[in-house]
């Protein structure tokens, strides 16, 4: 009986030691979760901390949705040549594409090819693109990416305006409606067509709440489909006769 006493002391006492060991190791676990997030401490009681990318099911660099529509602005700021203008987007016939690009980011250098390239856009939106100012950009740099015949601004204001979280990032401003119809990041041109157009399908007037489909509507489906599948206009697979469009006889 003295020698099981004994081993039931020890049996007891090893047990002690392990519980003890276990609160240290979970102390220690909770000190190092709240000096990567002091907010740890109380979103389990009753705190409401912020949402993270991860939290929402974003992927890390990608915009969280915003909590209230983005409120539409007028532009205004220099040209890369140093002009001082003024863009009027609101109360307008047509709705305008901001793109906001720098001119360092990779990504942003795929879009400035692009629309050099004549990248092809809904019928009846424009498109303007806006860099930050002359603080945060080198204007001869935007200059020498500046497409020809596309307006490009350089305004950190119109960032702030437009709460814009990152670039690439992109904003449809419906004119007559005086209002953002849609926004959100890409990471190539197909892409943000595919969203564009249900950006326009989506706004008052748009194809869905018309019930019809004009020409125009199907020629951007056309036009969005060949582009991603990296057909471009003028492509010699489009014309498998191998006269290209200009060079048919009327």
């Amino acid at each position: 009986m003295t020698a099981l006493a004994v081993a039931l002391t020890l049996l007891v006492a090893l047990l002690g030691l392990l519980v003890v060991g276990l609160l240290r190791s979970h102390a220690e676990v909770l000190r190092r979760l709240h000096e990567i997030d002091p907010r740890a401490d109380h979103a389990g009681h009753g705190g409401h901390a912020h949402p993270t990318p991860q939290d929402l099911g974003v992927r890390p660099g990608v915009a969280l949705p915003r909590e209230s529509e983005t409120p539409a602005f007028d532009l205004s700021g220099t040209t890369p040549d140093g002009e001082e203008t003024a863009l009027a987007l609101l109360g307008g016939p047509r709705r305008t594409l901001l793109a906001f690009l720098s001119s360092g980011c990779a990504t942003c250098l795929e879009f400035w090819r692009e629309i050099a390239e004549g990248a092809v856009l809904p019928a009846g939106v424009d498109l303007v693109v806006v860099t930050k100012g002359e603080e945060q950009e080198s204007a001869s740099r935007v200059a020498e990416l500046a497409p020809p015949g596309v307006p490009v601004l350089m305004s950190t204001q119109a960032w702030t305006d437009y709460q814009v979280p990152m670039a690439p990032y992109f904003l449809l401003v419906d004119g007559p409606g005086s209002a953002v119809r849609g926004e959100g990041a890409a990471s190539s041109w197909p892409q943000l067509l595919d969203l564009l157009g249900q950006a326009v399908d989506d706004a008052p007037g748009g194809r869905r709440r018309r019930g019809t489909r004009s020409a125009a509507d199907r020629e951007l489906r056309i036009d969005r489909e060949l582009a991603a599948a990296g057909i471009a206009p003028g492509d010699p697979r489009l014309y498998p006769d191998g006269t290209a469009l200009g060079d048919r006889p009327s």
